[in-house]
């Protein structure tokens, strides 16, 4: 009897040395595969996150390139304006020149006849003495009743000849005046027109300048918005390697704690979670940069359906990338920016710089007049999934799905 216990004593050691064997070769096992899977994904985190800097970067760059193009474009718009408002002032002026030289070429057709009558006048006075000869004169001045009447006939006579030849050299500067004044208006009215070529040379060339810049700054768009799809790639990298390294870490210590072995299937029932924990994006979306959990206070004293209310009054006007006008065309973040100025909120004019705007806001927890951001493009949340913006040439500013592409971020600006 007393070998059997021995017996049995030296089977449970060895069945305990035998369970202990296999633990340390499990956790041998477990720690090895979950040091070479936490390693992996550590060196794919550190890679994405090396590349996330770097796009950051170019980002930095390409919008700083945006700016001076926008900049350079508002120039370009402003000497379009000033000249095209030269060329409409030159136009009414040279309406009024037109006035002026067919009331001066009136006038002096009016001053050559008359200077032609008192020609044609003249002569028939001069006809009708030479005619009757000096006795017509003289019977004149011999008929007079006394000196003093001779006197006054003779200077009558004088006076005649000295009003006639008056008259026609009046006549004659009056004429040669109105042809000076002819001259110098149609001479004005040559220098207005060539003025008119030179304004509409200009104009051509800024219009080709401006056109050159607007498709600059396309492509500057399109590769902004190429380097911020990249960032939000890497960015959800980073946050998948994370959860990766999390889930390896959870199970290394549901193998060192066998007691609780429900531990490890938790990771795999729910869904990835954001960084920071809690909270997820809506089906279909990425969750991208949007933190989950987040939930900020409103501070402007702005209500969210007061910014809707006002947005939708502009539903079906165009998409103009780079236009600044809610009623003839903007584009997305100059929608967002000059509906919420409407209500005295100043927000950045690109959709880089609105992702950086206010207070970062879980999907979950986002409400009416918060934006939604995506890669090179926001919107303005309306509730219940729905968002407004400006979309696309093709459609304009219209109603959409706010999970209809990947999600950058949420933020509240009210």
């Amino acid at each position: 009897m007393k070998v059997n216990n021995t017996l049995m004593k030296r089977d449970r050691r060895k069945h305990r040395a035998a369970i202990t064997l296999i633990l340390l070769l499990c956790m041998f096992h477990y720690g090895s595969v979950g040091a070479t899977t936490i390693k992996d994904a550590q060196n794919k985190k550190d890679e994405a996150q090396k590349n996330l800097e770097e796009i950051k970067q170019q980002i930095e760059t390409i919008h700083s390139a945006q700016n001076q193009l926008q900049e350079e474009m508002s120039t370009y718009d402003d000497q379009l304006m000033s000249l095209l408002t030269d060329m409409e002032i030159l136009k009414g002026d040279m309406e009024i020149q037109e006035q002026e030289i067919e009331q001066a070429n009136a006038s002096l057709a009016s001053a050559k006849l008359e200077e032609t009558q008192q020609y044609e006048a003249m002569k028939l006075r001069i006809q009708y003495m030479y005619e009757n000869g000096n006795q017509s004169v003289w019977a004149a001045l011999i008929g007079a009743h006394s000196i003093s009447d001779f006197l006054n006939r003779v200077e009558y006579v004088s006076e005649v000849y000295e009003y006639d030849r008056r008259m026609l050299s009046d006549y004659q500067e009056m004429v040669r005046q109105v042809q000076e004044l002819t001259e110098q208006l149609s001479q004005e009215m040559a220098e207005m027109e060539q003025l008119t070529l030179n304004y509409g040379e200009q104009q051509a060339s800024l219009e080709q300048v401006i056109a050159q810049k607007e498709a600059e700054l396309v492509d500057v768009e399109q590769r902004l918005s190429g380097a911020e799809q990249l960032a939000s790639e890497y960015a959800n990298t980073i946050r998948k390697q994370n959860q990766i390294i999390a889930a390896e870490k959870e199970k290394k210590k549901a193998v060192l704690k066998p007691s609780k072995p429900s531990k490890p299937s938790k990771p795999a029932e729910t869904r990835p979670e954001l960084p920071g924990g809690g909270g997820t994006v809506g089906e279909g979306a990425s969750n991208g940069l949007t933190e989950g959990g987040l939930n900020p206070p409103f501070v402007t004293g702005v209500s969210g359906s007061e910014i809707i209310a006002y947005a939708e009054q502009f539903l079906g006007n165009p998409y103009v990338l780079g236009g600044n006008s809610l009623t003839t065309g903007t584009d997305c973040s100059g929608y967002v920016s000059m509906v919420y100025q409407q209500f005295g909120i100043t927000l950045p004019r690109t959709s880089f710089a609105l992702q950086r705007s206010g207070q970062a806001v879980s999907y979950d927890n986002a409400q009416p007049g918060d934006l939604i951001c995506y890669p090179g493009h926001v919107a303005i949340y309306m509730g219940n999934g729905r968002i407004i913006h400006a979309s696309s040439p093709q459609t304009g500013i219209c109603y959409g799905t706010a999970t209809y592409r990947t999600i950058t971020g949420v933020r509240r600006v009210l």
